[in-house]
């Protein structure tokens, strides 16, 4: 199992370095030299590649990085839509109460208080705060039965996929148990029902 850490977005100069946007919150993926993997679009199994070097591009979000056997800006250029992985056993440790988004993803979401299911997160957004977001399990489906004659073929089936946005902070996030694959929360009132 892989976990992709970036996407080459582009060459940067004309010495074969190339732009990647990070998928990872571990600048050391960029900036540490040492063994990669480079997984072309439409292939089914990264190759290995060395990390020579790289830098972080202030303001822009990007990092630029040098990749063994890339010496020229058409190179760089060739691998354009590239992605950047590790093994998935290459975790960095985290401290406590950080957690792997990949850990997340999936989790089902209960209301503290109640007891009562949310839904299920299905990302993790960054921004200021990382915000979880959640796929809500009320699906709205009428009660055809209450539902006028003529409103029944209009949508009658449609159901809400809606989602929120939980701010991922303790005081709304009190729980996170990974082994039981489950998140409770304590959201500040209209944070759901507003979703």
């Amino acid at each position: 199992m892989w976990l992709e850490i970036g996407k080459i977005v582009g060459g940067q100069g004309l010495k074969g370095e190339m732009r990647v946007y990070p998928s990872s919150d571990f600048p050391e993926r960029f900036l540490e030299p040492g063994q990669r993997w480079l997984l072309h679009p439409g292939a089914e199994e990264p190759e290995p590649i060395e990390l020579l070097a790289g830098r972080y591009l202030q303001g822009k979000g990007l990092y630029v990085v040098q990749l063994a056997g890339i010496t020229d800006r058409n190179q760089a250029e060739g691998l354009r839509n590239c992605r950047l992985m590790v093994p998935e056993s290459d975790r960095p440790p985290l401290e406590e109460d950080e957690f792997h988004v990949l850990d997340l993803v999936g989790l089902v979401v209960f209301d503290q208080a109640t007891q009562s299911r949310i839904g299920v997160v299905v990302d993790v957004l960054s921004a200021g705060n990382d915000l979880l977001e959640v796929k809500l399990d009320r699906m709205a489906e009428p009660d055809l039965d209450q539902v006028p004659a003529e409103g029944r073929n209009r949508k009658a089936k449609a159901k809400s996929s809606q989602t929120v946005l939980i701010p991922f902070v303790k005081p709304i996030v009190p729980v996170v148990d990974l082994v039981e694959q489950r998140i409770e929360i304590t959201p500040p009132e209209g944070l759901i029902e507003g979703g």
